[in-house]
């Protein structure tokens, strides 16, 4: 058997691994599912909640942890538990719903298992949030009170200027954390969103957190992992894997950091590649 240059492959999710129907093509599934069988260690890093990753875990058939919230919980579906955890500290908290009660902005606070939400004020606000699994919509004090946030997610009509807003809360908040933004268009479900997105995290390393713990946990370092990706949160592990790969389908700013691109998500490019880096 020839050597492998690399022992672990990670994926993004939304504009990577999945196509435009939102499922693995069945090209891309049948070459992970030959990686795994292999014995390479395949991770999937996103930017989802635990809920609504649930659903493609169980379509890929991956039996291990995954990332999600961008690196701030590790999940094991199979125990039903996180492995790893970083909370927002409570000053981050105040200041998240002082933000939200100075600007109007509707915001989300998540625990790695709930999604809390005030009722949207009008259907604009209610569209924003269409798609998203499991959310609660609750009252102020029952908002407030939750606990153990792993993040808080903000949405404003901005058009495209998620940097600027992401700059604003970040100035705003005055803590050390760490934000991922987005415009909500770049999801297919949300194309003619007027919205932009800025999720509040804990100080943490962001998705590049999958090659700490594929080093922490299986002796893999960073040096000897593939990483595809596509957007913005995704530059952290492309950055620092050994190979990391952008999509046809990434900003040109992705594309630009990553060392290979390839063809975009709805294509057999993953594949195409994998049986490149991983001969059978």
């Amino acid at each position: 058997m020839t050597e492998r240059s690399y022992d672990a492959v990670l994926f993004d999710l939304d504009g990577t691994l999945l196509n435009g129907d939102e499922v693995v093509g069945p090209e891309n599934l049948a070459a992970v599912h030959r990686l795994r069988d292999e014995g390479v260690q395949v991770l999937i890093a996103t930017g989802r909640s635990v809920d609504s990753t649930r659903s493609v875990v169980e379509e890929v058939g991956l039996e291990g942890p995954i990332v999600t919230f961008n690196g701030a919980v590790v999940w094991d579906y199979a125990e039903n538990r996180a492995i790893e955890e970083r909370t927002l500290n409570q000053r981050i908290v105040d200041r998240c719903h002082a933000y939200r009660r100075e600007t109007g902005h509707m915001a989300m606070f998540m625990s790695t298992t709930n999604r809390l939400c005030l009722v949207p004020p009008d259907d604009p606000h209610h569209r924003a949030l269409s798609g998203l699994s499991g959310v609660e919509y609750v009252d102020e004090a029952r908002l407030e009170s939750e606990q153990y946030i792993v993040r808080a997610t903000f949405f404003a009509d901005r058009g495209t200027d998620s940097a600027s807003y992401a700059e604003h809360i970040q100035q705003f908040i005055k803590r050390p954390i760490y934000t991922t933004h987005f415009n909500l268009s770049i999801l297919v479900r949300h194309r003619d969103s007027p919205f932009v997105v800025v999720d509040v995290h804990p100080p943490m390393l962001g998705k590049a957190e999958a090659l700490r713990f594929l080093h922490d946990h299986h002796g893999i370092p960073a040096s000897r992992v593939v990483a595809f990706g596509d957007a913005d949160n995704d530059v952290p592990m492309l950055e620092h894997a050994g190979l990391g790969i952008a999509m046809g389908n990434a900003d040109s700013a992705v594309q630009s950091i990553a060392d290979r691109v390839i063809g975009d998500h709805t294509t057999t490019a993953i594949a195409d590649t994998l049986n490149e880096l991983f001969p059978a």
